[in-house]
């Protein structure tokens, strides 16, 4: 360092040679968890392969993890990154990007109150108030993404609020698992909770019939429960509308409105205004 008269610094430190400076030992690298089988190395091998730049497999992957932890743990990030070739710096920039990703032990199910602008007006933040306290306490609500019973436990619940989930014509709505629960109430929200609790699964209002969050994950992984006995196809069968939802499109039919065709020149766009 030199002081701005030019002067050397008188006390500086002397300068270390090469040999005399102290690099510690690299740390030995964790071991990839052994709740990583094979079979779940498998399905990483199947995912990759759809993939012409194995990078691209990341999201899938994370579910996979994810169905097989009930949430991507640190392991799963360095089981990730190993498997991509990537560093579980990047892999940790994704999963703490997207919300589906959990970074703590999940309950059996996912439940996800819509707090977004409409559901919130129409009762959302009372359904959610509400079971934070049912499955908490008056004294100690749950806290967003936290679980109500040991995770991964049956009837266990994580309870999260959610943003937008594009139902806000049956608003307000709930998720459970990503399928929908329209049009609820303070009440019907707590006998759902207390029904999953029981070990019921009640039907969504639209989508599959409901299974738990682990099961789902497996799914968007790309894979279905091989131990299931219940038919693909039954399985992700389910109403994918509602009437709010095509209520336009009735009256359009019962009224014979149509769209005017599309011209087969595109409208002139208006002049740029110039740059001053």
């Amino acid at each position: 360092m030199t002081l701005p008269e030019g002067n050397p610094e008188t006390n500086s430190p002397a300068p270390v040679t090469p040999t005399e400076r102290h690099f510690p030992a690299p740390a030995e690298p964790s071991p990839v968890s052994p709740v990583f089988d094979e079979l779940t190395r498998q399905r990483t091998k199947e995912i990759i392969s759809l993939y012409p730049q194995s990078r691209s497999a990341l999201l899938p992957l994370l579910h996979l993890v994810q169905s097989v932890e009930g949430y991507v743990s640190t392991d799963g990030i360095r089981y990730c990154a190993e498997a991509l070739d990537l560093t579980t710096a990047e892999v940790s920039a994704v999963a703490t990007f997207y919300t589906m990703y959990k970074r703590s032990p999940c309950g059996e199910h996912l439940v996800s109150v819509c707090t977004n602008t409409l559901c919130a007006a129409l009762g959302g933040d009372d359904i959610y108030d509400r079971l934070r306290t049912h499955l908490g306490s008056a004294d100690r609500p749950l806290r967003h993404e936290e679980t109500a019973g040991e995770p991964g436990s049956p009837g266990s619940i994580t309870l999260e609020h959610a943003e937008c989930l594009a139902a806000c014509d049956l608003a307000p709505v709930l998720q459970v698992n990503y399928e929908y629960f329209d049009n609820q109430t303070v009440d019907s929200a707590v006998e759902l909770v207390d029904a999953l609790r029981r070990g019921e699964r009640p039907q969504p209002t639209r989508g599959a019939p409901l299974t738990d969050l682990r099961t789902v994950e497996l799914e968007l992984a790309g894979f279905t429960d091989e131990a299931s006995t219940v038919d693909t196809t039954a399985r992700v069968e389910g109403p994918s509308s509602a009437v709010e939802s095509v209520r336009g499109v009735r009256l359009a039919e019962e009224n014979g409105w149509t769209a005017p065709a599309m011209p087969d020149e595109p409208p002139a766009m208006p002049a740029l205004p110039e740059k001053k």
